[in-house]
């Protein structure tokens, strides 16, 4: 288990010192520059510490078969629903809120984001997909996920894997909008929200035989809706509550074991 707890340690050091200039007034060192999208390249933290910790533990032929699982295009379909489910779900969220609280059926919203206002959807998505798609993905999936499924089954691996992802996030309650001001019932619903994506994006891992492109993919378009111009906020719960039943429904048909009809993805060269 010493790569896999060198790992999480080498991510928090990486993001959290990148992150440090944001969060410095709160925790009493005074205010320090940043630099544009600075909270951004905090999200490459988990891609750097793999990219460290995969040369020092396991060496080159690891590299390169980390680099070949970011861009394999070998399971297109799953490349398809990683790139359109979050949005076919906001649709239906966006109906059941028109049916049952009488939103506005509008749907041009998807295209605009309340973050990135300057941005388009498409550069939007490229953002959130190099930035914390593959930012996060990268060792998050790419790291952890296979070496936490070679001690437990897939489900356990998965749910151990959010306690230390939303570690990840601390900084943040410091100085993010909307992470400042959550209470306990927001904070349980976020817990639950990075619960239910391990799950979905263990499912996508595992069936694609460890793609980190399907995985970043799908982590970049999930975000998007989230934070689209949508007529109402009852629209974002019921992404969550769906998104929720997604989860729920892949570990009942796919079972903890292995959540895929594939085997666990386990690869690992053997560490020096």
């Amino acid at each position: 288990m010493k790569p896999i707890a060198t790992y999480f340690v080498t991510a928090y050091v990486i993001s959290w010192t990148i992150w440090l200039p944001l969060y410095s007034e709160a925790i009493g060192i005074g205010k320090l520059p940043t630099l544009p999208y600075h909270h951004a390249m905090g999200g490459l933290g988990p891609m750097i510490a793999c990219i460290i910790c995969t040369a020092f533990f396991n060496g080159r032929q690891a590299l390169a078969t980390l680099i070949k699982q970011c861009f394999t295009l070998r399971y297109i379909s799953y490349v398809l629903l990683a790139l359109t489910s979050p949005f076919i779900i906001a649709g239906i969220a966006t109906i059941i809120s028109h049916y049952t609280n009488g939103t506005e059926l509008v749907f041009n919203g998807l295209t605009k984001n309340k973050e990135m206002a300057q941005m388009s959807l498409i550069p939007f998505f490229l953002y959130n997909l190099l930035f914390f798609g593959f930012g996060e993905e990268v060792g998050w999936r790419g790291f952890a996920l296979p070496r936490l499924q070679q001690h437990m089954n897939a489900l356990s691996a998965s749910m151990l894997l959010t306690v230390f992802w939303a570690l990840w996030h601390v900084p943040l309650f410091l100085y993010r909008p909307g992470y400042v001001t959550m209470d306990a019932a927001g904070a349980f619903g976020w817990i639950l929200s990075l619960a239910t994506g391990s799950v979905l994006l263990t499912w996508f891992y595992n069936s694609t035989r460890g793609s980190l492109l399907v995985c970043a993919i799908f982590h970049a378009t999930i975000d998007i809706p989230f934070l689209s111009d949508l007529p109402s906020a009852e629209i974002n719960s019921y992404m969550g509550m769906l998104i929720t039943l997604w989860g729920i429904a892949t570990i009942i048909i796919f079972k903890p074991k292995k959540l895929s009809r594939e085997a666990k993805y386990v690869a690992e060269p053997k560490t020096n």
